[in-house]
Order: C-alpha cells, then sequence, then structure tokens
C-alpha cells in the first residue's frame, strides 16, 4: 500500500513539474514576442514609441518647467522697489496742504488795509440758513482802505450788513443803494501786537505739520529695509529734507509778509 501511494506522489510531482516548465516556456514565448512587435514597431516608427517618448518629454518638461517657476518664485523677493517718487509725492502733498490752511487762516486777520478775501469767512444768516459771505456777495477793494459789497439778491443787504457789524473785524458797512460801502478804520497798537502773536503762532503751528509730513516720509524709508537700496535710501532722505526747507521758508515767508501788511498798514 505504501508502495502505490509514492508511486502516486512521483507521478504526480512529475505531472507539476511538466506543467511548470510548459507555463514557463509559454510565459517566454510570451515575453519574446512582446518584444519582437517592440522591436518591429520601433523599426517601423508605429505609434507605440511616439506615445512613450511623449510621456517621457513630458515628465521632462514638467521639471523643468517646475525647475524655472522655483528659480523665477526665489528671485522675486530680491526685486528692489523705486519708492522715492510716492514718497516725495505725498511728502510734498501734505507740506503744500499746510501752506494752503496757513494762506487761510491768515485772511481771517484784519490789517490795516482792505481786501477781497478778508470778509469771505463771516457767516451770513439768512432764510434760515448759514452761508459763508463771499456765496451771497462780491466783495471788491475800492481803495487800500474801502470795500464794497455787492450782494447777488438785493434782499439779503440787511442780513449781509448784520453779519460785517457783528465780525471781530470792527467795521461799520454803510447802505449805499444796493450795496454796502464799509471804511477800515486804522489799527490800534494794541490789536497789532495781538494780531503778530497770532501770526507767530501760525508760523509754529504750519512749521511743525511740515515736519511731521517729513518724519513720516524718512519712516517710510527705513520700513523699506533691504528692499530699497541704501544709496538710493540716502540720496532720497536728502530729497525731503530739502523740500522740508523749501516748504518751511514759503511759510515763513508769507507770516512775514502778513506782519509786513498789518504794522505798516
Amino acid at each position: 500500500m505504501a508502495m502505490y501511494l509514492r508511486r502516486a506522489f512521483s507521478y504526480r510531482s512529475v505531472s507539476l513539474v511538466r506543467s511548470s516548465i510548459v507555463q514557463s516556456r509559454n510565459f517566454s514565448n510570451i515575453i519574446c514576442n512582446a518584444s519582437s512587435i517592440l522591436c518591429d514597431s520601433r523599426s517601423h516608427n508605429t505609434a507605440i514609441v511616439p506615445g512613450i517618448d511623449f510621456l517621457r518629454e513630458s515628465r521632462r518638461g514638467f521639471a523643468k518647467g517646475k525647475k524655472s517657476r522655483d528659480d523665477s518664485g526665489s528671485g522675486s523677493d530680491n526685486v528692489a522697489v523705486d519708492i522715492g517718487p510716492s514718497v516725495k509725492e505725498n511728502a510734498s502733498a501734505q507740506m503744500d496742504a499746510a501752506i494752503v490752511a496757513l494762506s487761510r487762516d491768515l485772511t481771517k486777520i484784519r490789517t490795516g488795509r482792505a481786501s477781497h478775501g478778508m470778509l469771505d469767512h463771516i457767516i451770513v444768516e439768512t432764510g434760515g440758513a448759514k452761508i459763508p459771505l463771499n456765496r451771497l456777495a462780491l466783495v471788491s477793494v475800492l481803495d487800500s482802505k474801502t470795500l464794497s459789497i455787492n450782494p447777488y439778491d438785493p434782499s439779503t443787504l440787511k442780513a449781509l450788513q448784520k453779519a460785517i457789524v457783528s465780525s471781530p473785524f470792527g467795521l461799520n458797512p454803510k447802505e449805499d443803494g444796493e450795496r454796502l460801502i464799509a471804511a477800515i478804520p486804522p489799527l490800534t497798537q494794541e490789536h497789532i501786537k495781538a494780531m503778530c502773536k497770532v501770526i507767530s503762532k501760525s508760523s509754529e503751528d504750519v512749521k511743525q505739520s511740515i515736519r511731521r509730513a517729513r518724519q513720516k516720509a524718512l519712516d517710510t524709508i527705513k520700513k523699506a529695509g533691504s528692499n530699497f537700496p541704501k544709496d538710493s535710501a540716502k540720496r532720497l532722505e536728502k530729497e525731503i529734507d530739502d523740500l522740508t526747507k523749501k516748504f518751511v521758508k514759503s511759510a515763513e515767508d508769507i507770516c512775514k509778509a502778513k506782519e509786513k501788511e498789518i504794522t505798516q498798514g
């Protein structure tokens, strides 16, 4: 019995070995056939090789594109930005606004001379509304000591007269037909000294505004840091300083002219 079993197992092992050999031969044939097909397709320029080449080229192109993007991204951080024009423009605009405000405030100060704008900021109450005088009447200078106030609407004449009398200018206009005539009284020494103090205070205030604009510009340059070359930063700082000196001198000249106008009448 044992002998029959050994023979059966041996026959089965041989069968398995034979089948595996056959399968391996078939697999080898498949591989050879595939290789020959590839070789033939390469020789005849079939669509298989271009497909493979296309994939290879796509991978290469993707790798190159990724590298170029990485290179461009890393270089963008080091690009210097020219902040000079914008810094100067902002500083100049702020300083100029301070000068305009100074000129507007100085027109409110009465001098011994008649001027077109000295009554502009007087507020007139008419028809239940408060309106600046320069919107209701045309003010003209008859001579260095006399003003003419011509209302656009004659019905506002009384309201205009009342507003001028109530103003701190000390004027007492008289009716002349459909207009008002205002004589400019001479200034007292007391009034001259008081007005000169006001002008001096206005001069210091506008200078501080100009210097604040300068400091803002310098802070902007400092914040730029390494993104703005040092040589360019120094040159821009000097330009800002020159701009500051220019506007400060302009403010001083305006104030001196106003003081002269007051003292000399």
